[in-house]
């Protein structure tokens, strides 16, 4: 199965957190499981670490290094990837979180997540 992690689950994992469920966890460990991770969250941290929030400390170049040395698959944002977004419903505002959701979509990729707002989409969605 090829998982798209939201960008807090990313987060959580590179910081090995509590917070990072054991199913997320699980899943995320499988070796048969493919890890996606999306440029849209990288540029959610390239953001929001600038704004120095407190959960986004780590710089977004060394967690993208870390994805990429565990071997984790980089996905680009592309224009059917934008076009998508306009195709769904207005449940969450976060742009960043629709745009993975569109991603996750387009891409055939399940989409992890936390949040359950974005789990009630329909669609490839695993709230872990």
């Amino acid at each position: 199965m090829r998982l798209l992690l939201d960008t807090h689950l990313l987060l959580w994992l590179s910081e090995d957190s509590d917070r990072l469920s054991r199913s997320a966890r699980e899943l995320i460990g499988d070796p048969d499981n493919t890890i996606v991770f999306s440029v849209a969250s990288l540029w959610e941290a390239s953001i929001k670490h600038s704004l120095q929030r407190p959960d986004y400390d780590a710089p977004p170049a060394v967690l993208r290094q870390a994805f990429l040395e565990r071997g984790f698959e980089e996905l680009d944002v592309r224009g059917p990837h934008a076009m998508a977004v306009a195709a769904l419903p207005l449940l969450h505002r976060d742009p960043f979180d629709r745009m993975l959701l569109a991603q996750a979509m387009v891409e055939q990729l399940t989409f992890l997540t936390t949040d359950r707002i974005l789990a009630a989409y329909p669609g490839p969605i695993q709230r872990v």
